[in-house]
């Protein structure tokens, strides 16, 4: 395939806010946009969203693009011509939607499927992993709410549609006994109870769901202390806390449960919790050196994946690479501020990623579940 047609223009997210949508060739991706974002992670854009639509409309270079490694010829090019030191440095939404798309482009070219471009030899379906209720930086101004991020739901049916129908109906059930009407940018439910009470109601659904919580430790962490509304606590206590719910609720899934500078922290909790996944996402910010150093640590056993964090794609195979040789559990994840661009369900599978975090409701994230059914469906029929 000769790379020759390149556009870029603005489009809205799931938030009515801007990000990029980009044109290779006839095909089509766009990059979703993160509101809880960890100061580790690339830019989203090198200068301006506006700059990179304007850098990839002035697109004049013809390459030839022939396997998913040639994506290194892409990169070089990039980093020639605005003179970066690194290819990330272009942003990670707009290298990830311009890679994504030339990806795409070379998947209805050879006449495969996207993940047959990644890794023709794909065969694991990852488990979904559905954000039920919300808190932290997306939830609601109710006078009682949770403090913690998002409480998940990790269904554990044998197939991935089985899985799907598990996570909606415990996640419908929740809604009504919450007595919930409205749903934050993830779609999951805002409620007016605290951590403890949303842990116990879904403590009730263990034999048909594991619990995951994702702590978002940094979004309330300022001058040293944890900020639990009224009260100050420290990160002694943090870690002490964390501990003791994980083992009152069977939490399987802990995801940044202290502060993402708090090495020590993590590795105290992955040490005491063992049977459960300690999942870096600030903390690693799908950064290869920021991965390498955590579980060297001991910190974790799993890592939170978001492509366009970081925008390379050849960047996302060496993580996919060193994770499978280390055996840490991969979680492909979406952003709160989402696009229809199903493509993070065929990274994942094939990447062969053990888990997805794509939410459970609305059309920006049921896209990437439907996508995974149907992925499915090829392997069954």
């Amino acid at each position: 395939m000769i790379l020759k047609e390149v556009k870029a223009r603005s489009i809205l997210d799931s938030r009515s806010e801007r990000t990029i949508e980009v044109f290779v060739n006839g095909a089509i991706a766009s990059s979703p946009s993160g509101k809880s974002t960890g100061i580790y992670e690339s830019k989203t854009f090198y200068k301006s969203l506006d700059f990179c639509i304007k850098f990839l409309n002035s697109w004049n270079e013809e390459i030839e693009i022939d396997k998913f490694g040639d994506l290194e010829k892409v990169e070089k090019l990039i980093c020639s011509r605005l003179k970066l030191k690194k290819p990330e440095l272009f942003g990670g939404n707009s290298l990830f939607g311009f890679e994504s798309a030339i990806l795409k482009a070379l998947a209805c070219e050879q006449k495969k499927e996207l993940w047959q471009v990644v890794n023709p030899r794909a065969k694991k379906m990852p488990v979904p992993v559905g954000n039920a209720i919300g808190g932290g930086l997306h939830s609601s101004s109710f006078k009682v709410h949770p403090i913690f991020q998002e409480f998940l739901l990790i269904p554990k049916e044998k197939s991935f549609l089985k899985n799907f129908r598990t996570m909606k109906e415990v996640y419908e059930q929740l809604g009504r006994q919450f007595n919930a009407e409205k749903i934050n940018d993830e779609g999951a439910w805002h409620v007016a109870q605290d951590d403890e009470a949303i842990l116990k109601e879904i403590f009730n659904y263990r034999s048909l769901v594991d619990i995951g919580v994702d702590f978002a430790a940094s979004s309330f962490f300022e001058k040293g202390l944890y900020q639990y509304h009224k009260d100050e606590r420290t990160p002694s206590f943090q870690v002490k806390h964390i501990i003791e719910l994980a083992k009152l609720y069977g939490v399987f899934y802990l995801e940044d449960p202290v502060e993402q500078n708090d090495f020590a922290g993590f590795k105290k909790i992955n040490r005491e919790v063992s049977n459960s996944l300690i999942v870096g996402d600030d903390l690693t910010a799908t950064h290869l050196d920021r991965i390498k150093k955590a579980h060297s640590m001991g910190c974790i056993n799993a890592v939170i994946v978001k492509p366009n964090q970081h925008g390379s794609l050849l960047h996302l195979k060496d993580i996919s690479e060193y994770c499978k040789k280390h055996k840490i559990v991969m979680i492909f994840s979406h952003r709160s501020g989402e696009t229809l661009d199903d493509s993070l369900a065929d990274y994942a599978f094939g990447f062969s990623a053990d888990y997805i975090k794509c939410g459970i409701a609305t059309k920006w994230r049921e896209a990437k579940l439907n996508r995974l059914i149907e992925i499915e469906k090829i392997f069954k029929y």
